[in-house]
């Protein structure tokens, strides 16, 4: 799960510096009609929060792939000999350094680099304006921590249509190391070819494998996370939602709270979901409840947890320097 941000309401008239809140809102004397809201809100605030969305993407991306790719193949079933012992991830990432180098950390990297960045500036821009759509007459007062959650869900729910294509691809190109008859042969594929690949055997549904279980968990996921980082931030920063002023500090850790809060709550969804899009023909798993009973029945409930540790270190360090970049993106006016 690409890791949600959260977004600033920039709604009015009026041509001022970008306020401290960060859900500051230039609001007007009269909300209006919906008719006079929506293009008004969409003119005046779309860009900032996509531009700077993206950009904080990016920096999650770099930061936290090699913790993605570890979680990645710690998730998969093992076969053979290797079924009776798994592998710790401290094991495994000393493995690839040995076997791939440090590129290999980074293998299937530039797929979701461009397109994660899209993702989050859509999250970003989607969560505006959700929050917004929520409850348009209140101006000068940042959102209700329900409404925080509700825009979270619909803005997860949003992205799940973009990210899961993109993850099938990462995902299958993160596990080509595993596959020794490639390795033998020094065959790899790009996010193109893979692409190319699944459409010729299985066409478009194939594409989007895995949907179903992308959504289900990511829709609750981002309810939780932006709940979650509204809530620290306020708490180690009393009155930043609405007077703004918190420190760097407190943005990299409320960031990296909610990150690792919305990575334990849907994380045996993400196993579950790995396995699933994993998988090339013929299918091991015929959808999410025969891949849960498979998975649970030959590995344990254990393998619903399985790779938990580096997901929580990758999804706080990721989450941490998404939010603050976005932040900072937006007061030093990189995006207007």
């Amino acid at each position: 799960m690409a890791a949600g941000p959260h977004a600033r309401s920039t709604r009015g008239r009026q041509a001022r510096a970008l306020p401290a809140s960060p859900h500051g809102v230039r609001g007007r004397g009269n909300a209006g009609s919906p008719m006079e809201f929506w293009p008004e809100f969409l003119a005046r605030s779309w860009g900032k929060e996509f531009v700077a969305g993206g950009v904080g993407g990016m920096a999650g991306v770099v930061t936290g792939y090699p913790f993605d790719t570890l979680r990645i193949r710690i998730q998969q079933p093992a076969a053979g000999e290797l079924a009776s012992r798994r592998t710790s991830a401290a094991s495994l990432f000393r493995s690839i350094l040995r076997s791939e180098g440090p590129a290999g950390f980074y293998r299937g990297m530039s797929a979701p680099l461009a397109s994660i960045a899209f993702q989050n500036a859509m999250v970003f821009q989607a969560y505006a304006i959700f929050s917004n759509a929520c409850d348009p007459n209140k101006k000068n007062e940042p959102p209700s921590y329900n409404r925080v959650a509700l825009s979270g869900v619909g803005a997860g729910a949003l992205q799940s249509f973009l990210l899961s294509p993109v993850e099938l691809i990462k995902i299958r190109l993160q596990l080509q190391a595993t596959d020794h008859r490639r390795r033998r042969l020094g065959n790899s594929d790009g996010p193109l070819s893979i692409a190319k690949q699944i459409l010729q055997a299985e066409g478009p549904r194939g594409i989007y494998r895995g949907f179903s279980i992308t959504i289900l968990r990511d829709a609750p996921a981002h309810g939780i996370y932006f709940w979650t980082y509204e809530y620290a931030r306020e708490r180690m920063h009393p009155g930043c939602r609405k007077r703004g002023g918190e420190s760097l500090g407190t943005m990299l850790v409320a960031g990296g709270l909610a990150g690792v809060a919305s990575w334990v709550l849907c994380y045996p969804l993400d196993v579950v979901k790995s396995r699933i899009q994993a998988q090339s023909e013929p299918r091991r798993y015929n959808g999410i409840v025969d891949c849960l009973k498979k998975s649970v029945g030959e590995e344990g409930y254990s393998v619903l947890w399985r790779g938990l540790g580096a997901a929580v270190a990758r999804a706080f360090v990721v989450n941490g320097a998404i939010f603050t970049v976005y932040e900072l993106a937006l007061r030093v006016n990189l995006v207007g």
